[in-house]
């Protein structure tokens, strides 16, 4: 069977007006958050980061991790926010658990994580985009029940807008 690729942004879907920008501030903190459910995982295909700095300055640390059982609290996604970028066998919806302590953008609260898995960490300055795509079925997975975050750290708040796109 085929898999479905999905896509999520940093904030709800865009009809009529543009993306909201998210604020990075100046401790760690998660721009999106997936949560995989209890039955199955994800796998990352490409994730991608960009920010609104016009001139150049300290870099951030960017990085794309997974925690296992702490979760941040975050602006909970629905469904209508992930973009069904293929089609496949079904049509149906994703599989990533909904709800502020679940898939969700612009984290309130990061959670005590005491452990991560690193799948991708940069330094960026403020004025680059950056864009990873990984080989198909060679891309990190978020297995059962793990949160994969987009989590960044700048020396002077910036804003940014991130996504991911994955298999299921």
């Amino acid at each position: 069977m085929a898999s479905i690729l999905y896509s999520a942004f940093n904030g709800a879907m865009v009809t009529t007006a543009s993306p909201v920008v998210i604020t990075t501030g100046t401790a760690i903190k998660s721009l999106m958050q997936l949560s995989t459910p209890a039955s199955a995982g994800i796998e990352v295909v490409e994730w991608g980061i960009s920010f609104d700095g016009s001139a150049a300055a300290t870099p951030g640390v960017c990085e794309l991790v997974s925690t296992v059982a702490v979760a941040a609290t975050v602006t909970a996604y629905v469904a209508a926010d992930f973009t069904k970028v293929s089609f496949g066998p079904g049509q149906r919806t994703s599989i990533l658990t909904l709800g502020v302590a679940n898939s969700g953008f612009t984290a309130s609260a990061e959670g005590t994580v005491t452990a991560t898995r690193q799948f991708d960490t940069q330094l960026l300055p403020p004025t680059a985009p950056y864009i990873k795509q990984f080989p198909l079925e060679r891309g990190p997975t978020a297995a059962l029940s793990e949160f994969l975050r987009c989590r960044v750290k700048f020396g002077t708040a910036i804003n940014a807008l991130c996504y991911v796109v994955w298999a299921e």
